[in-house]
């Protein structure tokens, strides 16, 4: 086989994919073409989006897996749902096994980071509710890449090459996806039927047998073989759950994001904070936008950090945070003419209660969170679908950190998440590790509606880069009014910790110069792959058009009819 040079030396220049019967986009080709199979087929856009999740399971599993979790955003054509199929940890793990094992964090591999897996429960609670098709259907174009083979593209050979080293470890992995000892070439077919049979199997039952059934007996076994803590109780008591989707209002257009236990919070506090300045007076991606995003980004996380965790177990102020007195009290923080330290997390609730009286225990509240942080990096899959007759989702699916935890559930292509490393072990936190609690979530789809009138679905995936690529995406498409495709295209930042924060080397180098003089450590990265994966769907209200984007700095497209 002919080796090209896979290398990008000249700047690619994409126009938005439009239509009007239909759109679909994410990070792979054969993916987009799974749903738009089931578009052309009759239909809608729920079935568009779990035949191209699916597919993605198989087609790239550097960045999710069937043994990891999911959220969604759906539009029905009158009102947004929300759905949290995220898995919690084992009951019979607690803060206490790392201690035993003399671990001060959760590694990164292995069995003690492995939650409940809840992306098949994600695809079968959406077949169920919103579908058209059978389920086994919707899996058929995944099924047939896992068998039949499909060619692996440039991209992701390179995150593969990055597992080949981190997993060497561990067997079934080598088994499953280093068949030949190594990571597959640009351009060269891989195949693994035994995920085709796995898929199979959820079709066929509809997902029970993941859950409830033959894999679920097999996932059971192999952990109890080998020092594992998930059991088939966990597995078949674990439910996706339908929530409300949380909002802010920005610039007359409503954000909506999937609540807490995720960070699409982080995403809606820094737009809070945004909104009192005029972003579009600045220039897209000027030197005084980029440094107002950046602050208000730490401040956003510093809160997030403190308080976010399964709401089902902790107290998450998701409501005091989103407060406009609060949000006010946030943006006071931010110099114009300095970049701040990494910040303190606030006091919502003394806010929130100002009126009534003072909070006993705010100060102690805030003392007891301000440690805590979530792991930065991770591997994702977005992807967005829409239909003629007016249903639109946002999906996300991932394994967490590329593959996951290296863990391989023989004979099945099913890799384990290790998405337990969002917890924290300080005791008395509220995402601190415990029985039967989702951990804070990295993953998060979005969603734009302006008097309750979609818009857009969006995302950008890549751990804490995705409410960062939320809020620069926003200010490109409502502040700057760029196209879906150039708000995706454009040069981003990350704002990492302290005073620190990476620079694409895309950006005008005087911009940069003049961040750091203002006090920004600037760490410019000529490597794309840390700043997220983006997909939009817009929806013209007046034409019925759909105009989609789709990133760049991946393998992917966006497709419309």
């Amino acid at each position: 086989m002919k080796q090209f040079d896979y290398g990008r030396p000249y700047n690619s220049h994409r126009s938005p994919a439009m239509g009007l019967r239909g759109a679909v986009a994410t990070s792979h080709p054969l993916a987009v073409q799974a749903g738009m199979r089931m578009l052309l087929q009759g239909g809608n856009a729920v079935d568009a989006a779990i035949a191209t999740a699916a597919a993605l399971t198989v087609v790239e599993p550097t960045c999710n897996g069937l043994g990891g979790d999911a959220f969604a955003l759906v539009w029905d054509g009158a009102k947004l749902h929300g759905l949290n199929a995220s898995g919690r940890a084992p009951m019979g793990l607690d803060i206490d096994e790392p201690a035993r094992l003399r671990l001060n964090r959760i590694p990164n591999t292995g069995w003690l980071p492995v939650t409940v897996p809840g992306v098949v429960s994600g695809w079968a609670e959406l077949a169920s509710r919103f579908g058209t098709m059978p389920l086994l259907k919707l899996l058929t174009p995944a099924i047939e890449y896992a068998e039949m083979g499909h060619p692996v593209p440039p991209v992701i050979a390179g995150y593969w090459r990055v597992a080949e080293k981190r997993f060497v470890e561990f067997d079934e992995f080598r088994k499953a996806f280093l068949p030949r000892g190594r990571a597959p070439l640009p351009g060269e077919v891989f195949r693994l039927p035994e995920q085709g049979e796995t898929l199979r199997l959820i079709g066929e039952s509809n997902g029970e047998a993941f859950y409830r059934g033959e894999l679920a007996e097999r996932i059971a076994r192999h952990s109890e073989a080998t020092g594992g803590y998930i059991t088939y109780r966990d597995l078949s008591q674990h439910r996706a759950e339908w929530v409300e989707p949380i909002s802010l209002r920005y610039r007359e257009f409503d954000i909506w994001e999937i609540p807490p236990n995720g960070q699409g919070i982080v995403a809606l506090i820094a737009l809070g904070i945004l909104e009192g300045f005029d972003i579009a007076s600045l220039g897209h991606v000027s030197k005084d936008e980029l440094h107002l995003v950046i602050e208000a980004l730490k401040l956003a996380f510093a809160d997030a950090y403190a308080f976010v965790a399964d709401p089902l177990v902790a107290d998450v102020p998701t409501e005091a945070l989103l407060n406009k007195d609060y949000l006010a009290i946030r943006r006071s923080l931010i110099s114009l003419k300095e970049a701040m330290d990494w910040p303190e997390p606030g006091d919502p609730e003394s806010v929130a209660v100002a009126e009534n009286s003072a909070d006993s225990e705010g100060e102690s509240r805030r003392k007891r969170h301000k440690s805590c942080g979530a792991p930065s990096n991770s591997d994702t899959v977005y992807l967005c679908t829409a239909d003629a007759d007016g249903m639109m989702v946002s999906f996300i699916q991932s394994n967490y950190m590329g593959f996951g935890s290296g863990i391989v559930i023989p004979g099945t292509g099913i890799a384990m998440q290790n998405r337990g490393c969002g917890f924290t072990l300080e005791p008395g936190h509220p995402n601190c590790l415990a029985p039967g609690k989702r951990p804070y979530h990295t993953i998060i789809p979005g969603f734009i509606t302006q008097n309750n009138t979609p818009l857009s679905a969006f995302g950008v995936m890549g751990g804490d880069m995705q409410p960062q690529g939320h809020v620069q995406v926003i200010l490109g498409l409502i502040d700057h009014a760029l196209n879906p495709q150039a708000a995706i295209d454009a040069p981003r930042v990350r704002v990492l910790r302290e005073r620190r924060v990476a620079i694409e080397s895309s950006l005008d180098p005087e911009v940069i110069q003049n961040l750091s003089n203002l006090g920004h450590q600037v760490e410019v990265v000529d490597e794309p792959s840390g700043f997220g994966g983006g997909q939009i769907i817009w929806r013209d209200p007046e034409t019925g058009v759909f105009i989609s984007g789709s990133e760049p700095r991946k393998d992917g497209m966006a497709a419309a009819w």
